[in-house]
C-alpha cells in the first residue's frame, strides 16, 4: 500500500494546454505543451488522440504530474503527464470544475 507520504511526493498541478502537435508515432499520440505558469511550459507526450479532438483541448486546464523523471517516447521529451480517469474504451481527462489559476498545486 502507498503511504499518504508516498502520495505527497506526487506534484501535480493544474496546467494550460498551449499548444498540441500531432506525434510522429505508430500509436496516435498527441505532444502538448503546457503552461504552468511560474513554473514554466513543459512538453508532454499523450496517448490520448483517439478520445479527443485537439479544438477540445488548446487553451484548456487539466491535471497534470509535474515532477516524474523526464522521459524521451519517440524522439519526444515528456516532461509531465496528463490525468484521466479510464474505464474499458472510454478515456476522461481530468479538469479542475472551477476556473483556476495554472500552477496551482492539487491535493
Amino acid at each position: 500500500m502507498a503511504t499518504i507520504g508516498d502520495f505527497q511526493k506526487i506534484d501535480i498541478r493544474v496546467g494550460k494546454i498551449i499548444e498540441i502537435k500531432d506525434a510522429e508515432t505508430k500509436k496516435p499520440m498527441y505532444v502538448l505543451k503546457v503552461d504552468f505558469g511560474e513554473l514554466g511550459i513543459k512538453q508532454s507526450i499523450a496517448g490520448i488522440k483517439p478520445y479527443y479532438e485537439k479544438e477540445e483541448l488548446l487553451n484548456k486546464k487539466f491535471a497534470f504530474v509535474i515532477n516524474l523523471e523526464p522521459k524521451k517516447i519517440a524522439n519526444v521529451l515528456s516532461e509531465c503527464m496528463i490525468l484521466a480517469a479510464v474505464k474499458d474504451d472510454e478515456v476522461v481527462i481530468l479538469q479542475p470544475e472551477k476556473d483556476i489559476e495554472i500552477g496551482s498545486k492539487i491535493s
